[in-house]
């Protein structure tokens, strides 16, 4: 009974019963016109005196409401009114305007349903409670005056009086009803009605998609700046404080490195973060490359004390600017594993070739041996999304990676660490 009470008379029910009111209230200036339109075509009569002309005046005004729903601004504000009073959830509905032929078709049919159902259900608001009211309080009013108040003879009978308060408190009840009924139907339909077409939904989706890969995009950024900065600082840092006392020109070109990273850095990190602030372009994030920074990246690393031998047998300056980019980070993200699970003062070997249409990039550092020793005081805790993100650059550049022990020019076999990758050159947009 409670449950049946509230979908009658609960806060949802009177939302929708507004809703409903609005339209039946926006509906009367179409039904102005339409009585405009069925007066003369009915030799001059009182439209409002007669119910017939009045009904027939609400269905011309219907199609003038059609017509008018092309406004842009129709379903934004439908949108809104479903939301806000029907209950329907956002990610439901659309709330820009309609420009497609269907949802221009949609929103018309919903914006004639809105005023249709909302016109009845408001004038049977205005209409049905006075009359129940009459009905509830008749038999007090007969007893008192002897009078039936100009209704039918019926209610001479005793009976009658006895069973008008009832057939009022039913008329209010199914009042009641109908207007959680069509509140609920309304609601129903205001999805189909109002809501995006398949392919608004498909550019919605694809929109998502495209922030998604963005974001990704620039948290691998952070990651690989951010990680590498922190690796190289906290090992030129480290090597500074052992030859403190000994090597004063070593300790003044790894301060001056450390400088370098930071400023460097912080310049990235205020980028990427601007760009997650504005919503901006991916092409606003800093994108140092090979051929423009791979310099400044071996000297910042040497000055922390590591040994870093870089072949290249390639022009940077002729691969296309993403390659280039890519390439940049995956060399950055492998000098600093090298730093975290080798420690300091190991010897690197970085190889950057084209060959057979692919540019490879090669990076091995030993595994073991006296250097490793330091490793825990110079290498930086925490990671472990490194070969994931060299990885996730590779398979959207469709190349190919391997990163294991290998035999290489740094050690015997079982005690190098060999990253190697490929990327086609042909097809890189």
């Amino acid at each position: 009974m409670r449950r049946a009470a509230r979908s009658l008379f609960g806060r949802r029910a009177r939302l929708r019963w507004v809703h409903l009111i609005l339209g039946g209230a926006l509906a009367m200036p179409y039904v102005l016109v339409g009585s405009v339109i069925i007066g003369p075509a009915t030799g001059g009569a009182n439209v409002f005196g007669s119910l017939p002309l009045q009904l027939a005046s609400f269905g011309v005004g219907l199609p003038l409401a059609a017509v008018t729903s092309v406004f842009p601004l129709t379903r934004p504000l439908e949108a809104a009114a479903a939301r806000w009073l029907c209950g329907v959830d956002a990610d439901r509905l659309a709330f820009g305007p309609a420009r497609t032929r269907g949802e221009k078709g949609r929103t018309a049919s919903w914006f004639t349903l809105h005023l249709g159902v909302g016109g009845i259900i408001a004038g049977m608001s205005l209409a049905v409670p006075p009359f129940a009211t009459v009905l509830i309080l008749l038999p007090v009013f007969a007893g008192l005056g002897g009078t039936r108040l100009g209704l039918p003879e019926v209610f001479d009978h005793a009976w009658a009086l006895a069973l008008a308060p009832v057939a009022g408190a039913a008329m209010l009840v199914a009042l009641a009803g109908c207007a959680a009924g069509s509140g609920a139907l309304l609601a129903r339909w205001a999805p189909a009605l109002l809501g995006p077409s398949p392919e608004g939904r498909l550019a919605a989706a694809e929109a998502r998609a495209a922030d998604l890969a963005v974001r990704n995009r620039l948290a691998r950024e952070l990651h690989d700046s951010v990680g590498h900065a922190l690796s190289a600082v906290t090992l030129q840092a480290s090597a500074a404080r052992r030859v403190l006392d000994s090597d004063p020109e070593f300790v003044r070109e790894a301060l001056a490195a450390i400088e370098d990273t930071t400023r460097r850095t912080v310049g990235e990190l205020d980028a990427v973060l601007g760009v997650l602030r504005e919503g901006g372009a991916p092409g606003t994030a800093p994108a140092p490359t090979l051929a423009a920074d791979l310099d400044g990246l071996l000297r910042r690393t040497r000055a922390g004390g590591q040994r870093v031998t870089a072949t290249v047998d390639a022009d940077p300056e002729t691969l296309p600017p993403l390659l280039s980019r890519e390439g940049y980070r995956i060399v950055q993200e492998g000098l600093s594993n090298a730093l975290k699970h080798a420690g300091d003062r190991v010897a690197v070997d970085v190889r950057i070739a084209v060959a057979d249409g692919c540019l490879e990039i090669t990076v091995e550092n030993p595994v073991t041996g006296p250097a490793t020793v330091t490793a825990p005081a110079s290498s930086r805790p925490g990671g472990g999304h490194g070969l994931r993100g060299i990885a996730d650059r590779v398979r959207l550049l469709g190349g190919t990676m391997t990163a294991g022990p290998a035999a290489g020019s740094c050690g015997p076999a079982g005690e190098t660490w060999r990253l190697h990758v490929r990327l086609p050159m042909k097809g890189t947009a």
